[in-house]
C-alpha cells in the first residue's frame, strides 16, 4: 500500500511510508514493492474500529446482517454479549449467536452471559449457571465474562457468582462490568473482584471515580443512551489510552443512517479531542482492554483491519479491510464476501420460534389500586435508561388509577411469557409522551418479558394479542387497529430478515408513533425495553411487580408515606 498517510496510534502521530502486508497480517512500514499493490491516493491508512459492548440482537438481526451493516462503517470487531437471547433461551441461545456469526469477514468475540436472569426479582426464560458457561469458556471466540450487573451478589461473595468470576479468572480471561449508580466502595468491590470495565456512567464524577480505581473506561453512545457528551469532559491526554467507546444498544436505523463506532469518533472530533486520539480510543485502546494483542493498529504483527479515509477531521470513510481484504467500499458492502447460512444454522434459528407463552389477559389483571391518590410513579429521562422516582398524585376513579394524556400519566404491564405464571407487573409511567393508543414489544430487558404502555385498557390488551399471534416483536395500535408492526420470530428478539427489511419496519413503526403524537426527542420502544431492568436506577417494572432499584426491593404502586422517596 503507497501514498498514503498512516495515522501512528502509539505515538499519535502522521508518517509516511508504504505499509507491506503479507496473509492477512501488517509485516512492514517503509519502503516495499509488492505483488499487488494498493494505491491509497494520499489517503490516511487508520486501523479499524472495535465496539467494546455491544449487544446483536439489539440490532434486530442476526449477526451475519449486523457484519454487513457495520463493515461499511469501519467496525471490523465487536465485542458481544449475547445475554439477551440467552435470557430467553439459555444455552441454545448463546450457541446460535456462536453458530451464526462464524466465518464472517467481520470478527464477533463474546463475553458469556454473567447474569441470567438479572436478578432474582423477575422470571426469565432461562436460568445459566457456572455449568452451563463451562463449555464456551474453550471456545477460540470467546473472551471472558460479560457485563456483572448484581453487585450485591459479588459484595456477599454468593457461590454462584464466585463460580463465574473465579472460573472465568482461572482461564485468564476478562471481566467486564455494569456499575450503574454504584459508589466508590462499590467500585472497590467490583476491582478487587477482578471486574475491569464500565460501561454505565453517566457524569463525569462517576467516569473519574472508575478511572481512578484502574477500570475502563467505556463511552457509550447509543440509541436509548447518549453519555459521550456528559462524560467526555473527563478525557484528557493523561487518561484517554484507558477510554473507549461501545454502543451497548443501538437500532439498526440509526447504526444505518448515522453509524456506529465511526460516529463516536466524529462526535469527538466536533467537539475538542484531537483526531488521532479519537481513532485511538476506538481502536487501540479497545483492543488493549481485551488483550486482542493482533488488532488495533497499522504496525508489523497486525492483523491487516484498516480503513482509508478520505478526511482525517470528518472521518470520511472511502474503503474498508478485514485480513488485508476489501470488504466495504464508499458506505457498500462488497458483493460475495459472506458465506452462505447453513442449513445447520437455519435449523438452529427455527428452534428459538415460538417463544411468546402467555395466559389469556382481561382488563381486571390491568387495574392499578390507588386508593390515597398518590402513588410511585416511573419518570422516562429522555435518552437515559436510568429513571426518576416520583412521587405524585394520580387520576384515580373509585380508587382504581386512569391513565392521563394530559398529565403523561400512562399504565404499562409487563407480563411474563416464558413459562404461563400469568405474572402481570403493573405500573404508571411519566414521559412517554403518547397522546392515544398503546404500543407492545417482547424486547424488554433482560429477561424480555411481554411489555406494554398505553393510554388505555383496550388498546393495551390489543396489542398485548397481537403480539402474541406474531409470537413476538413491535407493535403500534390505536382503536383496536394495529398501525404498525415488526415481527421478531427469533426468540422475540429478532427478525429472520434483511436489514434493509428491518430498517423499513423500524421506520413504519416511528411513523405510527408520529400518528399516535409521540415525541421526535428520544425512540419510544427502546426507551420502553429498559423500564423493565432492575440493576439500573431508580424505578423499574418488572413482572413481579414495580422494583426499587436503589433499595433493591418491590414496593406498592400505591404510596403509604412509608417508603417515599425525595424527587431527583
Amino acid at each position: 500500500m503507497k501514498n498514503g498517510t498512516i495515522i501512528d496510534v502509539f505515538n499519535g502521530e502522521l508518517l509516511q511510508g508504504d505499509v507491506a502486508i503479507a496473509d492477512g497480517v501488517f509485516v512492514g512500514i517503509g519502503q516495499y514493492e509488492g505483488h499487488t499493490v494498493i494505491d491509497a491516493e494520499g489517503k490516511y491508512i487508520s486501523p479499524a474500529f472495535i465496539d467494546g459492548h455491544v449487544h446483536i440482537e439489539s440490532s434486530m438481526v442476526v449477526p451475519s446482517e449486523f457484519a454487513r451493516v457495520l463493515l461499511p462503517h469501519g467496525v471490523t470487531t465487536v465485542i458481544t454479549d449475547p445475554h439477551e437471547i440467552a435470557n430467553v433461551a439459555g444455552v441454545r441461545g448463546i450457541e446460535f449467536m456462536l453458530a451464526e456469526s462464524e466465518g464472517l469477514p467481520f470478527d464477533v468475540k463474546v463475553m458469556l452471559p454473567s447474569c441470567v436472569p438479572a436478578t432474582s426479582f423477575e422470571h426469565s426464560g432461562a436460568v445459566l449457571e457456572q455449568e452451563d458457561l463451562d463449555p464456551f469458556l474453550f471456545h477460540p471466540r470467546v473472551l471472558g465474562l460479560a457485563e456483572v450487573m448484581d453487585y450485591p451478589a459479588v459484595m456477599n461473595a454468593a457461590e454462584g457468582m464466585l463460580d463465574k468470576l473465579t472460573a472465568t479468572l482461572a482461564q485468564s480471561k476478562q471481566i467486564d462490568g455494569h456499575a450503574a449508580g454504584l459508589d466508590t466502595q462499590a467500585i472497590n468491590v467490583y476491582r478487587t473482584a477482578q471486574i475491569k470495565t464500565d460501561h454505565e456512567c453517566v457524569n463525569v464524577q462517576e467516569a473519574k471515580e472508575r478511572l481512578q480505581r484502574g477500570m475502563y473506561l467505556m463511552i457509550r453512545q447509543g440509541t436509548a443512551a447518549k453519555d459521550l457528551e456528559a462524560l467526555l469532559p473527563v478525557v484528557n491526554e493523561r487518561n484517554a489510552r484507558r477510554c473507549l467507546f461501545v454502543t451497548d444498544d443501538k437500532h439498526l436505523d440509526e447504526l444505518i443512517r448515522e453509524g456506529s463506532i465511526d460516529h463516536h469518533v466524529r462526535m469527538v472530533i466536533e467537539r475538542g479531542i484531537p483526531a488521532i486520539t479519537a481513532i485511538q480510543m476506538a481502536s487501540l485502546n479497545a483492543a488493549e482492554c481485551f488483550q486482542l494483542q493482533d488488532k488495533g493498529a497499522i504496525a508489523p504483527g497486525y492483523t491487516a483491519d484498516f480503513l482509508l479515509l478520505d478526511n482525517l477531521e470528518e472521518v470520511v470513510i472511502h474503503q474498508v479491510y478485514k485480513n488485508g481484504k476489501l470488504v466495504a467500499e464508499q458506505g457498500t458492502v462488497v458483493e460475495g464476501i459472506f458465506p452462505h447460512r447453513s442449513a445447520k444454522v437455519e435449523k438452529m434459528g427455527e428452534a428459538l420460534t415460538d417463544s411468546v407463552q402467555i395466559k389469556p389477559l382481561v382488563t381486571e389483571q390491568l387495574a392499578i389500586p390507588v386508593s390515597s391518590g398518590k402513588a410511585h410513579v416511573i419518570g422516562i429521562i429522555p435518552n437515559k435508561i436510568v429513571t426518576e422516582h416520583l412521587v405524585v398524585d394520580v387520576p384515580t376513579e373509585q380508587g382504581i388509577f386512569v391513565p392521563s394524556v394530559e398529565q403523561d400519566l400512562l399504565k404499562m404491564a409487563v407480563i411474563e411469557r416464558h413459562h404461563l405464571t400469568g405474572n402481570v407487573g403493573l405500573g404508571i409511567l411519566k414521559g412517554l409522551g403518547l397522546q392515544r393508543g398503546a404500543i407492545a414489544s417482547t424486547v424488554a430487558h433482560d429477561s424480555h418479558n411481554l411489555i406494554v404502555a398505553g393510554t388505555n385498557d383496550a388498546d393495551m390488551l390489543f396489542a398485548v394479542e397481537a403480539i402474541k399471534e406474531m409470537q413476538g416483536g413491535l407493535v403500534v395500535v390505536d382503536k383496536g387497529k394495529v398501525l404498525a408492526s415488526l415481527p421478531l420470530p427469533i426468540a422475540g428478539l429478532i427478525s429472520n430478515q434483511r436489514a434493509e427489511d428491518v430498517c423499513r419496519g423500524l421506520d413504519e413503526l416511528e411513523h405510527a408513533l408520529r400518528e399516535l403524537g409521540a415525541p421526535t426527542s428520544f425512540q419510544l420502544f427502546l426507551t420502553l425495553s429498559f423500564l423493565a431492568l432492575p440493576v439500573i436506577p431508580s424505578l423499574k417494572l418488572t413482572d413481579q411487580g414495580l422494583f426499587d432499584v436503589n433499595q433493591f426491593i418491590h414496593i406498592n404502586v400505591e404510596d403509604s408515606g412509608s417508603n417515599r422517596h425525595s424527587l431527583n
